[in-house]
């Protein structure tokens, strides 16, 4: 998604009223990247900033909710979880036709092959240990200290959750895969004890952090936009679908042989999470996976839905959407129905 020369005009104008060198030599280039919020990259001599707005067109309710994204950001800035800088937000549609805000430019490695080629074993080590730190001091930050106390309602996530993506996948236009509709009827009978509320991501996943460009060190979470109030273990199990989803299918790391990688094998992995905190019963992990391949599922069915209206941002959104059923019939596979 590019912007035309009337809009970067707009853009420049407004970036310059706030004190950034728009001189010739600025120049707004789209980003790669993400399914979702159309992202740009703004450099010129002396700074890169980031751009991220609204996609165009007609939006689900309370999708795309950049405006989260920025309040996020802005509260989690000299916390033990590492952000961008929040520079500025925009709710003016006459600008660049949606709001926006700019952040800070990180410069690092972003990785989005979970099973890291072309690294030796104890670097891979070393990167799953870090992005294993980063999601349990997320879900150790103290909310109302932050100033996130009322970021989103800490009682009943999972309920509310399954009823979100449940009415979403109910309203569609096309098809919504056989193995949502079960995990649909399934999950609101199976429901976990209720976990003390956390600030949760919503989308922890390593192709959403920045690392240090030689240190195994993230340096930066990004896309914040499903963040909120709720239950962290369903946080981290999101988090560890990675290791049930087939590297062919989609970002997964399933039947790779872990040990000759340097990953750690779930169990591991869990056990580092865990440490200082009550682990769940097997029985409640299933179900929190079974829950993390329907939300997920329920997303790509939107993006293919998106894609068919012929209002999706990325170019690939409509192989992406194909994979929502495969992901489903994962979670009935998990859940034994």
């Amino acid at each position: 998604m590019m912007m035309d020369q009337a809009t970067q005009a707009r853009l420049r104008t407004w970036l310059g009223a706030r004190g950034h060198n728009v001189n010739p030599e600025l120049t707004i280039k789209p980003l790669t990247g993400g399914q979702s919020n159309p992202t740009f990259l703004l450099s010129n001599a002396t700074e890169k900033f980031v751009l991220r707005k609204k996609p165009d067109g007609v939006l689900i309710k309370s999708a795309h909710a950049i405006d989260r994204e920025y309040r996020v950001i802005s509260a989690l800035k000299d916390t033990s979880v590492p952000v961008p800088d929040a520079l500025g937000w925009c709710d003016d549609e006459s600008i660049i036709g949606t709001p926006f805000y700019l952040m800070s430019y990180l410069d690092g490695r972003v990785f989005v092959d979970q099973s890291l080629p072309g690294m030796a074993p104890p670097e891979r080590a070393a990167i799953y240990r870090e992005m294993n730190r980063v999601i349990s001091e997320l879900h150790r930050l103290d909310i109302d200290a932050l100033g996130l106390g009322g970021y989103g309602k800490r009682e009943d996530y999972l309920p509310r959750q399954i009823t979100r993506w449940s009415s979403q996948l109910s309203s569609a236009k096309i098809p919504v895969p056989e193995g949502a509709l079960r995990l649909m009827a399934w999950l609101p009978a199976h429901l976990p004890p209720p976990q003390p509320a956390a600030l949760i991501h919503g989308d922890f996943r390593l192709d959403n952090l920045i690392f240090h460009p030689s240190e195994p060190r993230v340096i930066g979470v990004l896309d914040w936009e499903l963040s909120t109030i709720g239950d962290p273990i369903a946080d981290f199990a999101y988090h560890c679908m990675s290791w049930h989803i087939p590297h062919a299918l989609w970002r997964g790391i399933a039947g790779l042989d872990l040990q000759r990688l340097g990953i750690p094998e779930e169990a591991d992995y869990q056990r580092q999470y865990f440490i200082g905190r009550t682990a769940i019963a097997p029985a409640d992990w299933r179900f929190y996976l079974a829950f993390n391949l329907f939300r997920m599922s329920a997303i790509l069915f939107g993006i293919a839905e998106r894609a068919q209206q012929g209002n999706a941002n990325a170019a690939d959104a409509v192989q992406t959407g194909a994979k929502a059923g495969p992901l489903a019939d994962l979670g009935c596979d998990i859940a034994g129905i």
